[in-house]
């Protein structure tokens, strides 16, 4: 079991305490320390079985929380393969306080999307259900500033014949990188109109407008981090002056190289990524519908964060 230090209570802390403000000197300083000295230096750590998704142990409970506290996001592997349902994905995330589950374009009516490759109809339209790579970015980037994805469960069902992997980065590390270089990059990073995501159309039908909104912003209750992100060029517009430009820059230029923090996943059935909405990639993907192998991932987004209280 992970042991929880000061650095996992991050989630408790006030708006006023939080590291994430540029003028919280020394509250910064303590938790980077903490945050960097026993963060996970490999996969291993962030992995845990479940006996029984439905009815988490007390000690399965403590262990998913202190790793999402201290890495943002847990790997688990489930004693049966028999847990493949939506209800179950649900039953998985309540325990764990995600309630709330944003009711995305692409999600079926209960919340919760099957990610495959689709042919035709609107999710054909959209990069995650195709066989495509998929770029850095969180979900939900184009939400607005009231609803955006604090957590993710992603579960799968079936693997792909060949690639379909996960690259994921915690958002805190990436801001300790940033913040270690110029803090002013994080204050253009932060700003209200730093990154816009237009507008989306259906056959006339304005589906969603667009949206303005920070990088990085703090959680004004707890003070925890929340980032706001998509590597994906087309139609992003950035604030146009020459610090957001600068800190975009060292921004891409530290996902392009091998940071040592990246961790790279790749499910088999019966396991899942859970998350407080980390930045992730997924790579490109070949099926064999004919051999049984064909990627399917349970994916739900959720408001609310890892580590609420048991329900």
């Amino acid at each position: 079991m992970v042991p929880i230090s000061s650095t996992q209570r991050s989630a408790q802390t006030t708006a006023s305490e939080t590291p994430f403000r540029l003028t919280n000197h020394t509250a910064y300083a303590r938790w980077r320390t903490e945050k960097l000295r026993d963060y996970p230096p490999t996969p291993q750590p962030l992995q845990i079985d479940i006996a029984d998704p439905y009815a988490l142990t007390s000690a399965e409970h403590e262990s998913l929380t202190a790793i999402c506290r201290k890495a943002n996001m847990a790997v688990y592997r489930l004693g049966s393969s028999a847990h493949h349902s939506k209800r179950m994905v649900r039953a998985l995330g309540r325990q764990l306080g995600l309630i709330r589950l944003d009711q995305n374009l692409c999600a079926d009516e209960d919340g919760i999307a099957a990610i495959r490759v689709v042919a035709e109809g609107r999710p054909h339209e959209y990069i995650p259900y195709s066989d495509r790579a998929l770029n850095w970015h969180t979900d939900g980037y184009y939400n607005d500033q009231a609803h955006q994805v604090g957590a993710i469960i992603m579960h799968c069902v079936c693997d792909a014949a060949i690639g379909g992997a996960n690259a994921l980065l915690d958002p805190e590390i990436l801001y300790i990188l940033i913040r270690d270089e110029n803090p002013e990059y994080l204050a253009a990073l932060s700003a209200a109109d730093a990154m816009t995501i237009p507008g989306h159309s259906d056959n006339g039908r304005l589906l969603r407008p667009e949206r303005s909104g920070p990088v990085f912003s703090v959680n004004d209750q707890d003070g925890t981090l929340h980032m706001r992100y998509t590597a994906r060029t087309r139609s992003i517009r950035w604030r146009n002056d020459a610090l957001t430009r600068k800190a975009i820059g060292f921004l891409e230029e530290l996902l392009a190289s091998d940071l040592p923090y990246m961790r790279r996943v790749r499910l088999n059935p019966g396991e899942g990524i859970i998350c407080n909405n980390v930045l992730h990639t997924r790579e490109a993907f070949s099926d064999d519908k004919a051999g049984g192998k064909e990627r399917v991932v349970l994916r739900a987004r959720y408001f609310d964060r890892i580590g609420q209280p048991r329900l």
